[in-house]
Formats: structure tokens, C-alpha cells, sequence
């Protein structure tokens, strides 16, 4: 098969499963309100079951909503016959995913998912199916044509289903006011929880590591500071230690341009006043993004009293893996 032929099949297979999404966006109505309002009001978790391809995209909306702020997993329904039902309480709210609506796996645990007294939500294609009929709530996920064009591999129908999923979760996550700091409670491993939970605390540099020197010293008192602490920068503090500037290696280009004498002139006459600072408690991923639309390398962390406690700059963002 040639390249431009390769390349043209691909494009349909992404038309067909755009318009798939298209379609389902009408089967968000009361049906999905009432899905929404039973995982909403659930004081269990919600079980995903579901077989085959169904089953891989309802294992992934499992996953999303419990990082989002609905406590879910997934179960088999070969496993869920075999034992795995003793997992599910009167308390929970069972998510059941079929595109036909009569996969005899999880049409013939229902009885038992009912008899157990859990709340039941089917997502099919098909209205009319078993599951549909025998479910509290159905959820449509019809699809006009798979882009398989022999009809038969879940592809357009298991895009929707995965987007109807999604849709549910966002909508739970927004309903619960979920936030940054309680996504972040489920992802502290790599770098997704190190942008969400280390603070500037953690990763400052602190006490005699903190760039320091007083009002009256010379700029080239301020140019050993800035070598000797390899930050980039030094505050400039008042006789109670104060913070009243900064000076950078930005603000030294600039002296240098207007020719004042470095060995001379004094602090006073070269920092800049009125600079951003940080507190110790902010997100590290907070003071990234004041850096960033300050367009600064570096932050003075100051306490209650606006004086220097710690110091940072864009490299050791990077060594937090925040950056």
C-alpha cells in the first residue's frame, strides 16, 4: 500500500470517530444528569465491569475518576462470577459497559449486582438492550459506524465510550469542587505530584546560603555575593535586615551599559526596588509561574517581617523537577 493511501485511511478513521463524538453529545440529557446525581450521592465507590475492548476503556474511566475525586475501580465479570461480586456493597454504584447491550458476561451477573442492592448504570449503544432495560439509568453511547470498515473491530464505539466517561468525571470532579491539591493527593509520584505538593519550603536555599548584603556596600561587594552564593542575584537589605531591593545579573548589564564605576558606586544606586517576592508556603509550581510572566530567573523568599529567608532561581526549579 502506498504511503499517500496509508496516510488517507488514517484521516477517515479520525472523520469517522469525530463524528462519533459529535453523535453522542445528544445523549447528554436527564439520563446523564441522573448518572451524574447517583455517583454524586454514592457513599461506596463506583465499580466499572466491563468485557473485552469494553473492558480496557472501562478499566481507563475507572482510573479517571478515581483521580479525580470518585473512588472507583475495575472489575472483570469472568473474575466478578468467580468470587470478585463479594467486592461490591449495597453501597456502591455499578458502571456496566457493553457496546451491543447483551454481552452475556455482565448481562448475567446483573441479577446479582441487583439482589445485592448496589445502584446500576448501563452504558450501550443500544436502548433496547438487555442491559439497557435491566439497569436504574442508561447511558447511550450509540455510534453511526465503527471506522473498521469491515464493521467489526471496536473503534468509533469505544472512542465514544471513553468520551462519555470522561464527560462523567469532569462533570463528578466539578460537582465536588475538586482541586490541584486533591488531584495531587493521587498522583504524588514524578513529577505531576512534585509541581502539586513541594512548596518553595522544600527546595529554597536557606540560612548563610541565602545572597545577602546590606545598604552602603559597594556594587562590587554585591558581584561577590552574587559569585560566592551562584544564584544570580543578592537582596539588599536595611540595617534591620529589611528587604528594600535586588540586584541581578540582569540589573549588572544595565550598569554596565550607563558606565558607573563598579568599584565606586554604590548598592543603593544600582538595585531594583520594589521586586517580587515569595513566601516560604507558596506552590513551588506557583512561584514557576510568577517567574514566568515576570520574566525572572530568581525569587527572594521573605518572611511576615519582609526579610530574606531563603532564595531561589529557575535552576533550582529544574533540579525539583517542577520545571
Amino acid at each position: 500500500m502506498s504511503a499517500e493511501k496509508f496516510i488517507k485511511t488514517a484521516l477517515n478513521v479520525i472523520d469517522i470517530e469525530k463524528q462519533a463524538i459529535t453523535e453522542i453529545a445528544q445523549y447528554i440529557n436527564d439520563d446523564f444528569s441522573n448518572a451524574c446525581q447517583t455517583i454524586f450521592n454514592c457513599t461506596g465507590r463506583t465499580i466499572v465491569i466491563g468485557m473485552g475492548k469494553s473492558g480496557h476503556i472501562g478499566n481507563k474511566i475507572a482510573a479517571t475518576l478515581a483521580s479525580t475525586g470518585t473512588p472507583a475501580f475495575f472489575v472483570h465479570p469472568g473474575e466478578a462470577s468467580h468470587g470478585d461480586l463479594g467486592m461490591i456493597t449495597k453501597d456502591d454504584v455499578v458502571l456496566l459497559i457493553s457496546n451491543s447491550g447483551e454481552t452475556s458476561e455482565v448481562v448475567n451477573i446483573i441479577p446479582v449486582i441487583k439482589r445485592i442492592g448496589a445502584k446500576t448504570i448501563a452504558m450501550t449503544g443500544n436502548s433496547r438492550s438487555s442491559m439497557a432495560k435491566l439497569s436504574d439509568i442508561h447511558l447511550c453511547i450509540a455510534v453511526t459506524k465503527e471506522a473498521c470498515p469491515l464493521g467489526l473491530a471496536p473503534t468509533a464505539s469505544t472512542t465514544a465510550t471513553l468520551v462519555m466517561g470522561d464527560a462523567l468525571a469532569v462533570a463528578l470532579l466539578e460537582a465536588r469542587e475538586f482541586t490541584a491539591d486533591d488531584f495531587a493527593l493521587s498522583h504524588p509520584g514524578g513529577a505531576l505530584g512534585k509541581r502539586l505538593l513541594l512548596t518553595l519550603n522544600d527546595i529554597m536555599h536557606k540560612e548563610e546560603q541565602v545572597p545577602v548584603i546590606q545598604t552602603g556596600n559597594l556594587i562590587k561587594d554585591a558581584l561577590f555575593e552574587i559569585s560566592s552564593k551562584g544564584l544570580g542575584m543578592t537582596a539588599i537589605v536595611n540595617e534591620q535586615g529589611v528587604l528594600v531591593g535586588i540586584f541581578t545579573d540582569g540589573d549588572l548589564r544595565r550598569i554596565i551599559e550607563q558606565k558607573l564605576d563598579l568599584h565606586s558606586a554604590k548598592i543603593d544606586d544600582a538595585m531594583t526596588v520594589n521586586c517580587t517576592t515569595a513566601n516560604a508556603n507558596m506552590l513551588a509550581a506557583e512561584a514557576l509561574n510568577i517567574m514566568e510572566n515576570k520574566r525572572i530567573n530568581g525569587l527572594i523568599v521573605v518572611d511576615e517581617h519582609n526579610k530574606p529567608i531563603g532564595a531561589l532561581n529557575m535552576q533550582d526549579l529544574l533540579k525539583a523537577g517542577v520545571l
